[in-house]
């Protein structure tokens, strides 16, 4: 049955103790911002170590400590430090992240500015307040980041993201295998066993190749879009580099697409409670209506986008619908980590993911990219 869902909030973690990271108190001093106090501390969940809250010099500060191998720590911190050159020289009005304070590289420590009474992207989601003219702001945004030149912009990183891996698509190496729930090895087996599928994304990253490569966000997802009042920031900036635009283009309506999914079984935009079983046919019919609620966020976000880019490359909105089907494949992956079985919205999510990545040529103007030339 369709169930109602409520609004979301923030929750607030307990963060690392600082006794553990004496680093951070150090970073802050030398900003002039004086240590944390330890009672206001809070921290989001994500695969970082983080903290937030107000320093003894009055001010509020987000400190981000970078975790992993060591190689891979030292590229993010690379492509941080880039990003932060490159928002420099970008317009005021273009995707960018919160005011940047500085980083210990020894450390792995990156400090931020911390965003005021803001609330993310997926709060604004669910509580239906993320609208048209905020998706609009939001393609305007990331064109200019896509339309960006600055000075050295040419030696940014331009290696391959790592997703969606063809490799793993072929075989997963037995360490990770190990440590992946039943869900994960549900995900991975029915890709693995779609040689369709494998062949879509095998082709999608050949084009990736051929693609004009501009300065990118190359990991957009909602939740990380901080809104406060008429502005907004967008945070982890680790993946950054020169990419294809469809990337970041394919990732924001991959978010609408995948949220219209999950609806199927929420009373969002009902008006009436819908307290029936859903069936296959009910699925279907819902599946639909809840897109075509959505989807016109999509449409405003490449109106604004094409606005201050024009001119863009011929294959643009096809590999960024691919990459929209990718998005719901790869968010089925991220729910799947925490998962013993995948459910049957889950499926259906990676179903419609699956049909805009084998024929993205038939899902570009449902989205609402219309054809370029």
């Amino acid at each position: 049955m369709a169930v109602k869902e409520a609004a979301a909030d923030v929750p607030a973690y307990k963060p690392r103790d600082l006794d553990e990271y004496p680093a951070v108190d150090a970073l802050l001093e030398r900003l002039g911002l004086g240590p944390y106090l330890r009672d206001t501390l809070s921290a989001p969940v994500g695969r970082n170590d983080c903290w937030a809250g107000e320093t003894a010099g009055g001010g509020k500060a987000f400190v981000k400590h970078l975790v992993g191998p060591e190689p891979d720590v030292k590229a993010r911190m690379r492509r941080l430090k880039a990003f932060e050159q490159c928002s420099a020289a970008m317009p005021s009005s273009a995707l960018r992240g919160p005011r940047f304070l500085g980083f210990d590289e020894e450390a792995d420590l990156v400090a931020f500015e911390y965003v005021e009474g803001a609330r993310n992207g997926a709060q604004l989601m669910v509580d239906e307040t993320f609208d048209g003219a905020l998706a609009h702001r939001v393609g305007r945004a990331i064109g200019l980041l896509h339309e960006a030149r600055p000075p050295g912009w040419e030696d940014f990183d331009d290696s391959p993201p790592s997703q969606p891996s063809v490799r793993l698509l072929h075989g997963i190496p037995l360490p990770m295998f190990e440590n992946f729930s039943f869900g994960e090895v549900q995900s991975w087996q029915l890709m693995q066993q779609d040689e369709q599928l494998v062949k879509a994304v095998e082709a999608l990253r050949e084009k990736e190749r051929a693609a004009p490569k501009v300065p990118s966000h190359c990991d957009l997802r909602v939740d990380q879009f901080l809104v406060s009042d008429d502005e907004f920031h967008v945070t982890d900036w680790e993946e950054f580099r020169l990419a294809d635009p469809a990337r970041d283009v394919g990732a924001f309506a991959g978010e609408w697409l995948y949220r219209s999914v999950l609806d199927i079984v929420t009373d969002r935009g009902d008006t009436v409670f819908l307290d029936v079983e859903l069936t296959h046919e009910l699925v279907i019919e819902r599946g639909v209506e809840k897109m075509q609620r959505l989807l016109p966020l999509v449409r405003e976000f490449w109106r604004g986008y094409r606005e201050v880019r024009p001119v863009v490359d011929e294959g643009l909105a096809h590999r960024a619908t691919a990459f929209a089907g990718w998005h719901l494949l790869d968010r089925l992956m991220a729910s799947s980590q925490k998962s013993a079985r995948l459910s049957g919205i889950e499926r259906a999510a990676a179903g419609i993911g699956r049909a805009a990545l084998l024929a993205p040529h038939r899902f570009a103007t449902t989205l609402g990219f219309e054809e370029t030339t």
